[in-house]
């Protein structure tokens, strides 16, 4: 079947002109990125930036104790959410497939309600209102139970995409050997479903890491929070951010990159 110019563009092999665009594009790119990131390094050495004074606290090792101290805090919150949240996927995701109409329109209201409120918002509704019924959160919660709420509802997507993805005849076969509907989906359909969907979930935790740096609404010890606390003890904002960014940036990459390998080992592709 021929394709609609539209579905070539976005589908089709490129030709020589377009990979020269392409290639020609990419340079464009990179050399105004390179002018721009030296531009930026210029400019923040015209103002001093990078003087001793904003980065000999890193001389000290009670800076990176406190730094390690907060990495500690972040992977605590992430692990807790994302193990909740392995859990209330699937719970989100039976709701939605099932086949009680009043239930599944229920589960699809909570995803997508949830789905679409940001993270912070929700922080905030357990910062505040729980204490108003006398209901008191360690702050560890009023961190874990937002970013699992939110992650829940993607990992219940991310779920029922690899239900779709089972091809329909392996239930049919299930059924036609006599077993029951959640017989066949218990032990035919879940099996494969989390073998397609492992990468993706292992990528959502590059999202869930993101989201623990709210902590510091609630005070909460995580890395972003304590940076915070070296940046007003030392007042070396720039260096102190940097440093911060890259940690997030080697842990995100370490996660990433474990996701890409389970999917080459697997044979699978990272769904979102």
């Amino acid at each position: 079947m021929a394709l609609s110019p539209t579905e070539r563009a976005l589908y089709g092999t490129p030709g020589p002109r377009a990979r020269r665009r392409i290639i020609v594009g990419t340079a464009v790119s990179a050399v105004a990125l390179a002018a721009l990131a030296a531009l930026v390094v210029v400019r923040l050495y015209d103002n001093g930036q990078f003087d001793e004074r904003y980065w000999s606290l890193f001389s000290q090792a009670n800076v990176w104790i406190f730094l390690g101290q907060g990495f500690v805090g972040t992977l605590r919150a992430a692990a807790g959410a994302g193990a909740i949240a392995l859990v209330g996927g699937l719970v989100l995701m039976f709701g939605r497939l099932a086949a009680f109409a009043p239930l599944r329109w229920l589960a699809t209201a909570v995803i997508e309600f949830v789905r679409g409120t940001p993270t912070l918002l929700f922080i905030y509704f357990f910062f505040l209102v729980p204490s108003q019924f006398g209901i008191h959160l360690s702050t560890y919660w009023m961190v874990v139970i937002p970013v699992t709420l939110y992650a829940s509802a993607v990992l219940a997507e991310v779920y029922r995409a690899g239900v779709a993805a089972v091809p329909r005849g392996q239930s049919e076969a299930a059924e036609s050997l006599g077993m029951s509907r959640w017989q066949s989906f218990r032990y035919v359909i879940l099996p494969q479903m989390f073998r397609i969907v492992v990468p993706t979930m292992v990528t959502q935790l590059v999202v869930v890491v993101k989201d623990t740096t709210f902590g510091y609404v609630v005070t909460y010890p995580e890395m972003m929070q304590n940076t915070k606390v070296i940046i007003a003890n030392y007042n070396s904002l720039l260096p102190v951010y940097l440093v911060t960014a890259l940690i997030y940036v080697a842990l995100d990459y370490a996660i990433s990159w474990s996701a890409r390998r389970l999917a080459a080992r697997r044979g699978t592709r990272i769904l979102v």
